[in-house]
């Protein structure tokens, strides 16, 4: 088997408006197509990470809370890339999201920092 990349990520969210806003307006990705799908009387929404990857958005009534401990087996974060985190930084805090402090990856010797969705889910910015 070929695997060639990474088509899509997947999120469930508890308060769809609210994770729309954050991916959509605050972290600006692009809307490729938004589908309510009646019988499970919740939304779907595609979004644009770059011009190579999705996130799918998903809502669904009641979703259970997800634990969420850095060292637990499992998705530990979603990390994008951005070429300035300073910059990257700048702009996520002047939109009242809460950033860790940049650290340096001592494997790589890059520049990364933490912040989270309006799930909690960890998001990492990765400076390239």
């Amino acid at each position: 088997m070929k695997i060639n990349r990474i088509h899509h990520v997947a999120i469930i969210c508890s308060d769809y408006e609210k994770s729309k806003d954050f991916y959509v307006n605050k972290l600006g990705f692009t809307v490729l197509k938004e589908t309510f799908r009646e019988d499970r009387a919740s939304y779907k929404l595609d979004l644009a990470v770059g011009d190579t990857y999705q996130i799918e958005l998903f809502s669904f009534k009641n979703p259970p809370k997800r634990p969420s401990y850095p060292e637990a087996s499992g998705l530990r974060h979603l990390a994008f890339e951005v070429d300035d985190i300073e910059e990257a930084v700048r702009e996520l805090t002047s939109k009242n999201i809460v950033v860790e402090v940049i650290r340096i990856d001592e494997i790589t010797g890059k520049r990364f920092t933490f912040f989270k969705d309006p799930d909690d889910l960890p998001l990492e910015i990765y400076e390239h």
